[in-house]
Parts: C-alpha cells; structure tokens; sequence
C-alpha cells in the first residue's frame, strides 16, 4: 500500500448570514475536525468569520480521499469550497516545547 501523502489547501466560503441549520451543525463540525486532526487528516484549521473564509489544509493520499473527507464534514453543503494541490507544505508547530538538558 503507497503510504504517500499529498497535502491540500481547501478554502470555504461561507454564507454571509449564517443560517440556523448551519449554526445548529457546528458542535458536530467540531467534532469532525478535532477526529480528523488527531488521525492527521486535516493540518491546519483557520477561520475568518469577518470575512466568511475557512481555510483547511488536508493530509491525504489522493484527492478522491480528500473530497470524501469534505463532504462527509457537516457544514460543507452550505458552502463552496476551492481545492489547491500544494507544492509543499511548512509548519512550525508552536506547541511543541523544546527539549532542554537543563
């Protein structure tokens, strides 16, 4: 089984007036996105609710993979969304405390 992973940049627009439904869904939409960081599937989660963006780098190993991990999310049918293969991808991770021999 190829184990290589591809990483993908996704950015949603969202509604400009958030509908009730949309609103009511976003607990599971958390849940789904803290699953899918934990197995590694999702990168990086950004939201700009000023201006309607969600921006999510996926790590997957296709882009049939990808869209199926978008669409079975709970909030996607009520936005589109644009799918950008990356070249590369860098992060630091803040988190991570550096090692000390101290």
């Amino acid at each position: 089984m190829d184990n290589h992973q591809v990483q993908f940049m996704v950015d949603f627009t969202m509604p400009q007036d958030l509908p009730e439904d949309f609103v009511s869904r976003i607990p599971q939409q958390r849940a789904a996105v803290n699953r899918l960081l934990s197995e590694g599937k999702i990168l990086n989660y950004a939201l700009s609710l000023e201006n309607s963006k969600l921006w999510v780098v996926f790590s997957v190993q296709s882009e049939s993979e990808l869209i199926e991990l978008i669409e079975q999310m709970p909030l996607t049918h009520f936005m589109k969304y644009r799918v950008s293969e990356l070249t590369f991808y860098n992060a630091s991770n803040p988190f991570v405390q550096a090692f000390s021999m101290n």
